[in-house]
């Protein structure tokens, strides 16, 4: 099948290699899918890393057509991308004679409705979340502001428009799908919604790939060592995750186990993070930050005990799907979360890979770290299998590969 894949983040940014690259990668090498990548470059991470991404897509199919990301003005910057996304896809889809237009998200969905209509192709509406909501949730988009209410229920009517007239819908989690299914205005019988969550390269997120003289530099390099218990957040620390809630949580683990370190593997600034620190009164050679390349994740993880993610469990959150779950998982590593955002809760318990907080309290951190040696018995294997049984990238690419099939004339 020839599908244009519009995405309106980046290849350069770590999201566009972890999460769109892999998977056109083995639905091009093992289906023989051609794609035309459409995708909407910052202009930094498209200097620093252009050739990297050319080079990972040349041995595929994979026709990479980037365009700059423009940030501002805010609303008439995204105006202005959203014009020059839907003329690109117009002479794409023209010039390449697209089959399936596959969009991931909401910004690139306004295209594809508007081509599904005019140049008669399918539409894939890859949702990635309830983006309308989680901007409201986030506090990004402020409704009380007559601007964002507009754009609001602009997108909330154009959400239905694309669950109802999607040839195909992609939901990150079953609890997504299930809150989509139970709206009114969503006639079940006639929407198609394949899940398939945030997967992971489990080839890549393996102890296997773990380099012991890396290790030791590592360690040497974070002053971290082998007789400390380090727990880790891996992942930007934004809008969604509760990083004063983790500090207080490290706070109680730190007075339980003196020696305990806190590792953050974070593209972000350290000097957001350490502030928060020194904020809660917390010492900040407690906290070793490192950006760490894709390649070296691997073995930065193998440092650690346990990792901690808490992300609000706002009503958006019912749809999204922690990358970092997955890795973490893979590498057999427990994880220490939050109940109530998407999956994420029904996979610790079903495949025993950590512990659920049930609030986010001092007793309720206390109750963890009290059992933190239980989490510490939890079988390694039996959490590497539930990361290939649940976020496997092979399943993924499998799933997606039957969506397209079911396009098929």
């Amino acid at each position: 099948m020839k599908v244009l894949y519009i995405s309106y983040d980046g290849m350069t940014d770590p999201l566009g290699q972890a999460q769109v690259i892999p998977y056109l990668q083995e639905l091009s090498e093992r289906f023989g899918h051609e794609f035309v990548l459409l995708s909407f470059e910052k202009a930094d991470n498209y200097s620093v890393h252009k050739e990297k991404i050319t080079a990972l897509l040349k041995p595929y199919n994979i026709n990479w057509q980037p365009q700059m990301y423009t940030k501002s003005p805010p609303v008439l910057s995204t105006v202005k991308d959203i014009y020059v996304m839907q003329k690109a896809a117009i002479n794409l889809c023209k010039k390449h004679k697209i089959e399936t237009l596959h969009c991931r998200s909401y910004i690139a969905a306004l295209v594809g409705l508007m081509l599904k209509k005019s140049l008669k192709v399918k539409f894939v509406f890859d949702m990635r979340g309830f983006w309308a909501d989680e901007r409201v949730d986030g506090k990004l988009w402020n409704l009380s502001n007559p601007i964002f209410n507009t754009i609001y229920k602009f997108f909330k009517k154009k959400e239905l428009q694309f669950f109802q007239q999607a040839d195909y819908v992609i939901s990150l989690t079953h609890n997504g799908k299930k809150e989509i299914l139970s709206w009114p205005a969503i006639d079940a019988s006639k929407i198609k919604i394949q899940v398939i969550p945030c997967c992971v390269n489990t080839a890549l997120f393996s102890q296997s790939n773990v380099k012991p003289e890396l290790q030791e530099e590592f360690r040497k390099q974070l002053n971290i060592s082998v007789d400390q218990t380090v727990i880790t957040y891996i992942g930007s620390v934004g809008t969604w995750y509760m990083l004063d809630e983790m500090l207080d949580f490290f706070k109680v683990f730190k007075a339980n186990k003196p020696n305990a370190k806190f590792l953050f593997i974070t593209p972000d600034k350290p000097e957001h993070i350490l502030k928060a620190v020194t904020d809660k009164g917390l010492a900040p050679n407690d906290f070793p930050i490192l950006q760490g390349e894709r390649e070296f994740i691997p073995t930065l993880l193998s440092l650690c005990a346990a990792s901690i993610f808490f992300i609000k469990p706002a009503y958006s959150k019912k749809a999204s799907s922690p990358t970092k779950q997955g890795e973490l998982m893979s590498m057999g590593i427990p994880v220490i979360c939050n109940a109530n955002v998407g999956d994420t809760d029904y996979v610790v318990n079903t495949y025993h890979s950590g512990v659920v907080v049930d609030d986010f309290s001092e007793a309720a951190y206390f109750k963890v770290v009290t059992g933190f040696d239980q989490l510490l018995q939890l079988n390694k294997q039996t959490i590497e299998a539930g990361a290939e049984d649940f976020y496997s990238l092979k399943k993924g690419v499998e799933l997606y590969n039957q969506v397209y099939d079911n396009l098929k004339p």
